[in-house]
């Protein structure tokens, strides 16, 4: 359900989130390149053709948590519904991004190259004009796992794009294995070096649950730093994570009210709710398979947290789905035929589950829509099991 505890056994042991091994050597990356076909992410579900913008943000009021020499900055990719066959493709990762995330994800070199992982196909086109329209649309905030890039939640940015949401999902500062920021700046891990060793993972989401009201600040507020923020529905917010993203959505929500809904994916609550609540909030917990998880790394945060979650909930978890199982690697790592330990449940159906559960949450309690799949059990959906409600 909640792997991050040995997540961080791994990693300060040198490992990472996918499975450990070797890296690959040069003879076999370059016979892969030459042979593999491309990669390609799942078709957004939605009726909107999808756009993509990129957008800096630096806070000069406040220091970075990792590097206290610097000012606080974010990278965010913005996804909105978009007039069809305007724009060109956007790309997914570049090179040294690439390279970067694979060198920390140890066997899966042998399978793939940073080339061909960057060249992955997306479906989102950058410079895409905004679809015209009489209302705004509601804005979800995606953060992703510790040492994640951003673009790991690409597949469910664009889904949630394409049924007619702003998505922003963020990159920040040096807690990814490598983001590219603006000056052709390679930022790795810092936050990394100072967390595994003592195990501070709190220090993530407290952090995170700063960065992102700055965010809503610059997306919402009276000078918004996006040239498409008319866009955006300013009282109708929610947010979702993966791992530790998913503990800052908790931890956002705690400090901002402007967030009306959350969702954590498979993440543990390394800062915790709050006694009083979150405002009587809908908040949705999606956890992997607990039949996944080693006996000898207990986790008992999301039995800790449970009851203080005071308004509409659920505990829902995903059979055969290990904790990379809400992002798009389950859907890469079956196409370049990496045998991933962690995610027997295939990346087509994991894809299928996540969007449709995260987006039907955000269409009941951003939108009002029925969301009768969130009622309980459905044979539709034999994985997805109602743990709590």
């Amino acid at each position: 359900m909640k792997k991050i505890i040995r997540v961080l056994a791994a990693m300060t042991a040198g490992l990472a989130l996918i499975a450990p091994g070797a890296l690959a050597t040069p003879a076999v990356a370059a016979s892969t390149a030459v042979t593999a076909p491309g990669l390609e992410l799942p078709v957004p579900t939605g009726g909107f053709a999808v756009g993509r913008d990129t957008l800096h943000l630096v806070d000069r009021g406040r220091k970075d948590p990792w590097v206290p020499t610097a000012d606080r900055e974010l990278l965010l990719s913005l996804y909105y519904p978009a007039l069809a066959r305007t724009g060109t493709p956007a790309p997914y990762l570049s090179t040294s991004e690439a390279k970067a995330l694979l060198t920390d994800r140890g066997q899966l070199g042998e399978y793939v190259t940073p080339e061909r992982l960057a060249a992955t196909r997306t479906h989102a086109r950058t410079q895409a004009l905004p679809r015209p329209t009489a209302h705004r649309y509601p804005l979800i905030v995606l953060s992703p796992g510790f040492t994640m890039p951003r673009a790991s939640l690409t597949t469910l940015a664009e889904d949630l794009a394409g049924r007619g949401y702003v998505v922003a999902a963020v990159d920040h500062a040096y807690e990814s294995d490598g983001t590219v920021f603006p000056g052709g700046r390679l930022l790795t891990c810092k936050a990394c070096e100072q967390v595994f060793p003592d195990g501070s993972l709190h220090r993530v989401s407290d952090g995170r649950a700063r960065d992102i009201p700055f965010v809503l600040d610059r997306l919402t507020g009276p000078r918004a730093a996006w040239r498409y923020s008319w866009l955006i529905d300013p009282g109708h917010i929610g947010m979702a994570g993966h791992s530790i993203g998913g503990a800052a959505a908790s931890a956002t929500m705690a400090v901002d009210p402007r967030v009306d809904a959350g969702v954590n994916m498979d993440g543990t609550f390394f800062t915790p709710v709050p006694q009083a609540g979150l405002g009587g909030r809908p908040f949705l917990m999606l956890a992997g398979d607990p039949a996944l998880l080693p006996p000898d790394f207990p986790d008992t945060s999301w039995e800790d947290n449970w009851p203080r979650l005071d308004g509409w909930k659920r505990w829902l978890t995903v059979t055969g789905a290990g904790h990379p199982g809400f992002t798009d690697w389950p859907v890469l790592v079956d196409q370049v035929g990496y045998p991933h330990p962690e995610t027997p449940l295939s990346g087509t159906r994991s894809q299928q589950i996540t969007r449709a559960y995260v987006g039907d949450f955000f269409d009941l309690h951003l939108r009002g829509k029925p969301a009768p799949r969130l009622d309980g059990p459905t044979a539709a959906d034999p994985e997805v099991v109602f743990h709590r409600r």
